[in-house]
């Protein structure tokens, strides 16, 4: 049974969010403040608010990120691209704008603990490119022996692009493989996470951007 960490603050919202995840079979476990999700008994998938009493919820994002690879979905009132950029960058998987369709959050919490697994039970090979080497068994990536810091999201991104240097990876092929086949978000998500990317290799020509097409990855083989 898959384990949902709910840290919401607002019992109008956490109270039925609960109650349908348990009646869609999942084990919803909520708390209601920063602290409380730091010292919770460890979950499948966070589904975590921002706007909480005691701390930022992007602090919150970040510290739960290099605790551990889990699975975070960001749910807040702040729809703004900025918000969406900063939450991302910080580490979460997936942002909901409030308000919300209960069957998309189940969906999306059900395409980002697929993809989780898949991750963690596939036979996955090294891949290297020039400088760039990606241990996808252990979910890090280096560059010129340095390990690169990337969030869940974009090591995915970099891993679909260095599995073929050179070859064009579409917008469509990257959206469904590396977040859903049945994405609800922004395009635009795909774009900031390139633009990450880039600032973390250092070198923006290494991902070419084929405009409105897709992506390459540089082959420095």
């Amino acid at each position: 049974m898959t384990r949902v960490l709910v840290v919401e603050d607002d019992d109008a919202i956490a109270d039925p969010l609960v109650r349908g995840l348990v009646r869609q079979g999942f084990e919803a476990v909520r708390v209601s403040d920063g602290r409380a999700a730091l010292d919770a008994e460890p979950a499948d998938v966070v589904l975590l608010d921002l706007g909480l009493p005691d701390a930022d919820g992007y602090a919150i994002c970040q510290q739960l990120r290099l605790r551990s690879d889990v699975p975070i979905i960001v749910i807040t009132a702040r729809g703004e691209e900025a918000d969406r950029v900063r939450g991302l960058e910080l580490g979460a998987d997936d942002y909901v704008v409030k308000p919300f369709g209960f069957r998309e959050l189940v969906a999306r919490i059900g395409a980002v603990t697929r993809r989780y697994e898949g991750a963690r039970n596939g036979a996955l090979p090294l891949l290297s490119n020039g400088p760039l080497t990606i241990d996808q068994r252990t979910r890090r990536a280096s560059l010129d022996g340095a390990e690169l810091v990337l969030t869940r999201k974009e090591f995915d991104l970099l891993a679909m692009l260095a599995e073929d240097p050179g070859a064009l990876c579409t917008r469509d092929d990257i959206l469904e493989r590396v977040w859903d086949p049945h994405w609800y978000g922004p395009t635009k998500t795909l774009d900031v996470h390139i633009a990450s990317l880039r600032r973390k290799l250092g070198d923006p020509s290494m991902i070419e951007t084929i405009r409105g097409v897709g992506f390459r990855l540089d082959d420095r083989r």
